[in-house]
């Protein structure tokens, strides 16, 4: 129901490698950046995209670039750093890529005989440790990672790499997720996966604070088997203030194939199937015991990759998120498709893709063999969602769009934010998004979730960053503070800047303009500095 693009302009140049500039320079403000602000945003994402004459395939594969905007009294400073991972550090001495990624499957050594060639593809290879998905933070420690068992704690003002934290170490898992959650008590959660003869098992990891070497220790919670045996699944967390819901959907991967495509010299996104003749399972976990429901709680296939917010209000576990109809979305983000001309082609592309809105589901908590059937069980008098028992234990739940039509015109949304330090697991309003008109992001979005109304920050030919929140001193309301982004733009060579908006009215304040290229990333985090 999004609206046709055309004419949609070349953004070749937000997926090119660019220089690290390892040491901070001055920005130039145009109006006016808060003087509390202070602190240091801090970006992630793929900056390097070859080595030598090889060239990786998807835009997840490009090597970790660190990003720091320093804001101070209104000034602001830029710094950029490469992370020194292994596969960084591996394919920066041998001149070519000889580590896997997502998209990318590393070619056996030339220089070595060709029944060495040949057994290597018989070979698992190693995970990545190219973390350049986000910055994650356990006791005070900032990391960067990804979606493998590695993360990399890295200095936050300096940016320099430091020690490679196996999570395989502390707990058996063979991943981990790059999208913890925090409480208010300083606890950090993640989620990992373990391959067996069962196919996956998500495994629920409270990070506590500790003595251990790292800052970390693991406490396995609850151990969930995946729906489909012999498979992996696509799996991600949502969290309120007791419990923990696991998010299954119909995204597979065969392990047999896996193996079977590995001596083809198939990388791991060409593996991966969107199945949606299976429905989406949240598996429920109580946070404090780990004590799994007993409900199997279903809804139609979906995908997701980022969760807005969740909470619980009278016995109904309400969970806000980004959803899409097409799992096979995350392959087609391979670099020749980011790197298509303007025309016809781009916007066929474009079309073609399913876009990503804001939904609801609801979870009733009190389901018993008692509780009636085929009703809806969601009594919140401000939901649409409803929740319907199908039978012995199960629930069938179907979503409440979280919009009116006027977000058509921005071509859906992801990269959700809130007001994360004080609403985070709490009934909330308000959240910051990307408006997706664009294969990248194109607009700033604040939406209200009790009008469903939008406000947005657009303007043809400039490309923002995933919106980051941080509050004012002393705020009364949600929405007092400021929202930050890094705004690039394929147009203008060094052309950057990092955008400040009044989280209120989503008007500018004020921007400070640093003459380097940047391209397209990820996550990032505010680090406020005392």
């Amino acid at each position: 129901t999004c609206p046709l693009a055309m004419g949609l302009e070349d953004i070749a140049p937000l997926v090119r490698t660019v220089e690290e500039i390892p040491e901070p320079i001055t920005t130039v403000i145009k109006g006016n950046i808060p003087s509390w602000i202070n602190g240091s945003f801090l970006r992630n994402g793929p900056g390097k995209f070859e080595f030598g004459k090889d060239n990786f395939n998807h835009w997840f594969d490009g090597m970790a670039l660190m990003h720091r905007f320093y804001i101070h009294d209104g000034e602001v400073t830029y710094s950029s750093r490469f992370l020194r991972s292994d596969s960084y550090v591996r394919n920066s001495e041998k001149d070519r890529i000889v580590v896997c990624e997502f998209g990318t499957m590393a070619m056996p050594d030339p220089c070595k005989n060709f029944f060495s060639r040949f057994l290597s593809r018989f070979k698992i290879p190693k995970a990545t440790d190219n973390a350049s998905v986000n910055f994650v933070k356990y006791k005070g420690d900032y990391y960067v990672s990804t979606e493998t068992n590695y993360m990399r704690r890295v200095d936050p003002q300096s940016l320099e790499t430091k020690e490679k934290v196996d999570w395989s170490e502390y707990i058996a898992v063979n991943s981990a997720t790059a999208h913890p959650h925090y409480d208010r008590e300083g606890a950090s959660y993640n989620m990992g996966n373990s391959y067996g003869k069962g196919g996956m098992l998500s495994t629920y990891l409270p990070i506590i604070p500790s003595a251990l070497p790292l800052s970390l220790c693991c406490v396995t919670a609850a151990i969930i088997p995946s729906a489909l045996p012999l498979s992996l699944c696509c799996v991600t967390a949502a969290m309120s203030e007791n419990y923990v819901v696991f998010i299954e959907q119909p995204i597979k991967l065969d392990l047999l194939k896996f193996m079977l495509f590995r001596i083809q010299g198939k990388s791991f996104d060409k593996v991966m199937t969107w199945e949606p003749q299976y429905d989406t399972i949240f598996h429920v976990v109580h946070r404090h015991t780990g004590e799994q429901s007993k409900v199997k709680y279903s809804a139609p296939p979906m995908f997701t990759l980022h969760q807005i917010n969740a909470y619980e209000d009278k016995g109904f576990l309400v969970m806000d998120m980004c959803c899409g109809d097409d799992g096979d979305v995350i392959g087609d983000f391979t670099l020749e498709n980011l790197r298509r001309g303007p025309g016809e082609e781009m916007d066929k592309f474009y079309n073609s893709m399913c876009r990503n809105l804001p939904r609801r589901y609801v979870l009733p908590l009190t389901v018993t063999d008692d509780t009636p059937s085929d009703q809806n069980l969601v009594t919140l008098p401000f939901c649409q969602a409803t929740a319907v028992k199908t039978g012995c234990g199960k629930v069938l739940c179907t979503h409440e769009e979280l919009y009116d039509e006027e977000l058509f015109q921005y071509g859906g949304l992801e990269f959700p934010q809130i007001n994360y330090a004080h609403y985070n697991a709490r009934p909330y309003r308000y959240y910051y998004a990307c408006g997706f008109g664009h294969l990248f992001s194109d607009s700033l979005l604040k939406m209200d979730l009790e009008t469903k109304k939008l406000k947005a920050w657009r303007h043809p030919g400039l490309f923002p960053s995933e919106p980051v929140f941080v509050p004012a001193p002393n705020a009364t309301e949600e929405d007092d503070g400021v929202v930050m982004s890094i705004i690039i733009t394929p147009r203008t060579e060094k052309s950057t800047f990092l955008l400040v908006l009044d989280a209120k009215t989503f008007t500018e304040l004020g921007r400070a303009e640093v003459p380097v290229n940047i391209p397209f990333g990820t996550h990032g985090v505010f680090n406020e500095m005392q």
